[in-house]
């Protein structure tokens, strides 16, 4: 029996079938990429707002007096060396009060090892200001910051062990101590046993630290058998862990603070482009370090604690840091060279093995100082 054309219409031909699977499929891709481009884009939203946030926070830190060309300075193969240096004072925007840097630590990065290495500076260590508006002067290092600022600091550490130094960040302890609080405190295993500022460090024993700690335990020196060099020991401790804990996801939620932190207690004359090529295209240096510091032995100048450092112990760390770098090693010459031996000459000895007298002699040669 032959069907109408209206029975017809009651059953989809197989081209209209397919047609109406095409169309749901087309829907559904359709609606597919909306989601993925939403998706896309809050991502590139979020991204793009960290990025924004983190490059206003960086430009706060930024030093316009001390800058210096860094155009195709840090394309993954030069080597570089920056001054970091701590203060324990307010704000680093409130420049009349700098403070003394007690933490001075010399930052060499070398791509041809993929390795860095941090040489400390101990702050009482004498050497002669760079820069002073007097024809000379000498104090002990971590005055350098708060006399003449990071550029004396830099021509100083520079001029004591004979290596250029381009670059520098200055951090303030109390601005380590609120980030420390925005992460959520960090864990440490204390390198020894000790009391400090009501707090109590045990050994060996993962200890749970919010800011207050960790700034007590990174602060205690006399009580410490290696004196400057174990705090700064601690003090490294101390930044490193906190590097770890505020990068991880889990302190994503506190950005907003930590940012505004960073930006009020940290200075340098790295821009936001000069830091984001060091992290793009040094990023295999990060796996492999060591560290060092300038050996001294404990003197008084006119009554006050210095160290001193042997004019051998100046030369290796020189020609440590020098070779680092890639340069090649030349003999120290300078006005701790001088002075050490001017007071060798005149009984002064580095194997006394006590507190000595140490005479500062005039290096200008006008006299004694």
């Amino acid at each position: 029996m032959k069907k109408s054309r209206k029975e017809y219409r009651n059953y989809p031909t197989e081209t209209r079938v397919q047609n109406h699977r095409y169309k749901k499929r087309h829907i559904w891709a359709w609606v597919t990429g909306i989601v993925a481009l939403v998706a896309v884009v809050a991502t590139a939203a979020y991204f793009a707002s960290v990025y924004f946030k983190a490059k206003n926070a960086v430009d706060k830190t930024y030093d316009p007096h001390t800058a210096v060309k860094t155009t195709g300075e840090f394309n993954g193969k030069k080597r570089f060396a920056v001054l970091l240096m701590g203060t324990d004072t307010g704000a680093l925007n409130r420049t009349e009060k700098r403070g003394r840097t007690d933490t001075m630590i010399l930052a060499v990065v070398n791509p041809a090892k993929k390795h860095y290495t941090l040489v400390s500076i101990p702050r009482d260590t004498m050497a002669q200001m760079v820069g002073s508006e007097e024809t000379f002067r000498t104090e002990k290092i971590n005055a350098a910051y708060e006399i003449g600022g990071a550029r004396m600091a830099m021509d100083s550490v520079s001029e004591l062990i004979n290596v250029p130094i381009k670059y520098y960040a200055v951090v303030n302890m109390g601005g380590i101590m609120k980030m420390i609080r925005y992460v959520g405190g960090i864990n440490i295993r204390p390198t020894l046993s000790f009391e400090y500022g009501g707090y109590v460090f045990e050994k060996g024993k993962l200890t749970h630290m919010g800011g207050a700690g960790a700034l007590a335990y990174s602060r205690m020196r006399y009580d410490d058998p290696k004196g400057d060099y174990g705090r700064q020991e601690r003090q490294r401790q101390v930044i490193v862990t906190l590097i770890k804990k505020a990068v991880s996801i889990s302190s994503l939620s506190n950005l907003d603070s930590i940012l505004t932190s960073v930006s009020s207690n940290v200075r340098t004359n790295l821009p936001f482009s000069a830091l984001q090529q060091i992290a793009m295209n040094y990023r295999n240096c990060a796996n492999s370090s060591s560290s060092d510091y300038l050996h001294g032995y404990n003197a008084e100048i006119k009554d006050a604690a210095y160290q001193i450092q042997p004019t051998s112990e100046l030369q290796r760390i020189s020609d440590l840091v020098r070779s680092e770098l890639g340069l090649e090693k030349e003999v120290v010459q300078n006005n701790e060279t001088f002075q050490n031996e001017q007071n060798e000459a005149n009984g002064f000895s580095f194997k006394s093995g006590k507190t000595q007298h140490y005479h500062i002699y005039d290096y200008t040669g006008e006299g004694d100082n």
